[in-house]
């Protein structure tokens, strides 16, 4: 459960309130296993449980102006993900969440480099018992924290059952 925040660059405009990034999705995808390779560690696989709790999250952060683990009503990030990724019929559950937000320009790059220079991201990202993940990213024009700037939201939710 761990955030990254970058500044969002003035004049930058996004081309609507708020769409869905897929290239980014998938470039963080691929950047964040080509990082678990080089130390040895498995793939993560993407679930759509996981990418559905990350989507709802980035969203409802974008449309209230909060960025926080937590839901805007206070609900643990780990119960907001359970409603997604249920831990029923297994006997081993346990989720993991980045977050990140910046400039509506941020690539997957700058995006792994903010969370790997954080000693929080980099754990959650080089944990070895992490299967799944799921990856979303919204650009908006939000208010609340993001001072009706355009930024980008990036959430990805971590998670194994067995």
């Amino acid at each position: 459960m761990l955030a990254a925040v970058a500044t969002p660059t003035a004049g930058s405009t996004p081309t609507r309130h708020e769409s869905s990034l897929v290239g980014l999705e998938g470039s963080v995808l691929q950047r964040l296993n080509a990082i678990r390779a080089r130390y040895g560690l498995l793939p993560l696989r993407t679930s759509t449980k996981l990418a559905a709790a990350a989507t709802q999250h980035s969203r409802e952060m974008a449309a209230d102006g909060y960025f926080q683990h937590e839901s805007a009503d206070g609900t643990a990030f780990f119960t907001r993900i359970a409603q997604w990724y249920s831990s029923k019929g297994y006997g081993y559950w346990a989720v993991g969440e980045n977050l990140l937000w910046s400039s509506p320009s941020v690539d997957s790059g700058r995006a792994l480099s903010m969370w790997m220079h954080s000693p929080e991201h980099r754990a959650n990202i080089l944990n070895a018992r992490w299967r799944e993940i799921g990856v979303a990213a919204v650009h908006a024009t939000a208010g609340g924290t993001y001072g009706d700037q355009p930024v980008t939201i990036i959430t990805t939710d971590f998670g194994v059952r067995r």
